[in-house]
């Protein structure tokens, strides 16, 4: 190798380890929105099955245009969306108000119930309970309240742009794919394609799961606390909805609200509110998952911990909640990769 040669190949690594670094660093920088553009392709992914088949003509019917289904889906979501919210939100906001009005007299109950049982020594008050808690938790109220405010901002800003960025992932599904696919080498494009749509099956999947769980575990658990005369019940009932969407964890916080809530009414009805909940755990283990989410996603159980482990490590409740389809999208890829490169049939 000539001195010039090896001049340039140094100057080549050198230039290509610096626009990989360069990459990077711009790929951390925009996290919030790769996330978001992230969450998106998932979204576009869940519904892109359904898009088709509204697409699909039969008996006679007019192909419906990509943009119509979408937006037919997509207005079909938001009717149901309202129509739940105008069931449940009034009472849930009515008994969460309430709720919060009882906080302190609930929080002196749940005091006498730990010194009766000798589970704490002295009684506090709730404003130096806020005080001693741990940093970050507690602090000024007006900081607190203006952080909270933010994060509802940055929130419904959040959900906005994943609806949008979607809808537009959705209608220009197919030339965004032709698009990428001219980065694939030609020998590897087959495969690329299989597990692409392989993907879009198993994500969709995800999806249509984890609505079914969350809409179930929310209706037993109205009804349940419900006919149990648990206080709250709406909230409760909600929160167990919105949990069930977050992994392991999910679950047991809607659990603990509820028997947290229970105690201040009596001992009797928390543990009733526990092993109910404790039950209603079970079966959404045992039964719920492995009929719904496993043998639908199709990702083993060891995957499905090692998913949550890392995503809960990455990203917190969000990685959690994305550990499950981001894990079956690179099983199917590894699958296809190394089933002896030959690509697969799609489903």
């Amino acid at each position: 190798m000539t001195d010039r040669e090896f001049t340039r190949r140094m100057l080549e690594t050198v230039a290509t380890v610096t626009v990989v670094l360069l990459a990077l660093a711009v790929l951390y920088v925009a996290r919030e929105a790769m996330m978001l553009i992230y969450i998106s392709a998932l979204v576009a992914m869940g519904f892109s099955p359904l898009v088709g088949l509204m697409q699909r003509p039969s008996h006679g019917r007019i192909r419906l245009s990509r943009a119509f289904a979408i937006l037919a889906i997509y207005l079909t979501i938001i009717g149901a969306l309202v129509l739940v919210a105008l069931a449940v939100i009034p009472p849930a906001v009515a008994q969460g108000r309430e709720l919060w009005a009882r906080v302190p007299e609930l929080f002196d109950d749940f005091q006498r119930f730990l010194i009766r049982y000798r589970l704490m020594t002295r009684r506090v008050t709730l404003q130096e309970a806020v005080l001693n808690a741990p940093a970050g938790s507690g602090g000024n109220a007006v900081t607190s309240a203006i952080f909270a405010i933010s994060s509802l901002i940055g929130g419904v800003f959040g959900v906005v742009t994943i609806l949008i960025l979607s809808f537009y992932l959705l209608i220009e599904a197919e030339p965004l794919f032709h698009y990428l696919i001219r980065f694939v080498p030609a020998d590897k494009r087959a495969q690329v394609g299989a597990a692409a749509r392989e993907s879009v099956l198993k994500v969709s999947a995800w999806l249509r799961a984890q609505l079914t769980l969350a809409g179930v575990m929310g209706v037993f658990a109205a009804v349940g606390l419900g006919l149990m005369g648990e206080p709250y019940f709406y909230v409760i009932a909600l929160i167990a909805a919105v949990g069930e969407t977050i992994p392991i964890v999910g679950p047991i916080i809607g659990g603990v609200t509820a028997v947290a809530v229970a105690i201040a009414t009596s001992p009797r009805l928390a543990v009733t509110v526990g092993i109910y909940f404790f039950v209603l755990h079970q079966l959404e283990s045992n039964v719920l998952v492995p009929k719904i989410m496993e043998r639908r996603v199709g990702v083993s159980p060891v995957a499905v911990l090692i998913a949550l482990l890392l995503g809960t490590a990455l990203l917190g409740l969000i990685g959690a909640i994305l550990a499950i389809p981001t894990a079956a999208i690179l099983s199917v890829f590894v699958e296809e990769f190394s089933s002896r490169g030959q690509p697969r049939e799609a489903d």
